[in-house]
């Protein structure tokens, strides 16, 4: 006799044929994060990771995970989706079998023995990953080049060089990093530690 979606899963999309905005705290919470973060979290947490929801509209990555678990998380470009008491929030869940060839897709698929990540392995995962893609955290607030106003989580997007000696550092907020053109040698050095940092595991 053939499973129904509902019995073979312990939560599915209710939607089968678009996106869905689904309000997170209700059969789960979520943790976004930047692709380039991700790609190196899932790299560490191997066959432990959960279901996983890519959007390649806006470079994010999601987790869902169990409700109110990780209200404290503080990292850099790291956000904890949950309910909050004066607003709702969205999460956009595609189809269940919506796979990469859509924008919005399951990175790694829903099913019944991937549903929730367990968040301290996540949370293990996610900083090691944000030290290795992002470098160390920059001191204090900085400028955004492109909107002119300070951060409080700023990433490098440009160095500026002079002969061998560094001569500026340029910085974006989260919103505007993505559109920068990245420097060849800010992306090389984030690849170096990212190889020396999987050589020391």
């Amino acid at each position: 006799m053939a499973t129904s979606t509902a019995q073979a899963f312990p939560w599915a999309p209710p939607n089968t044929m678009d996106v869905e905005a689904l309000p997170v705290g209700e059969w789960w919470d979520a943790i976004s994060a930047p692709t380039s973060v991700a790609d190196r979290a899932l790299e560490l947490l191997g066959d432990r990771s959960g279901a996983v929801i890519q959007d390649d509209t806006y470079g994010k990555t999601y987790w869902l995970i169990g409700v109110d678990t990780a209200r404290s998380w503080c990292m850099r470009q790291v956000r904890v989706l949950t309910a909050l008491a004066d607003e709702g929030t969205l999460l956009g869940v595609p189809p269940v079998s919506w796979g990469p060839e859509h924008r919005t897709h399951w990175r790694i698929p829903l099913g019944p023995d991937r549903y929730l990540t367990d968040t301290n392995r996540l949370a293990r995962a996610l900083r090691r990953a944000v030290d290795e893609v992002l470098g160390p955290a920059p001191d204090g607030r900085q400028l955004c080049y492109r909107c002119q106003l300070p951060t409080d989580e700023p990433v490098l997007v440009l160095i500026e060089h002079s002969g061998s000696v560094a001569r500026t550092t340029v910085y974006a907020c989260p919103t505007h990093a993505r559109d920068h053109p990245r420097d060849t040698v800010a992306q090389a050095a984030a690849r170096r530690r990212v190889r020396e940092f999987g050589r020391s595991r």
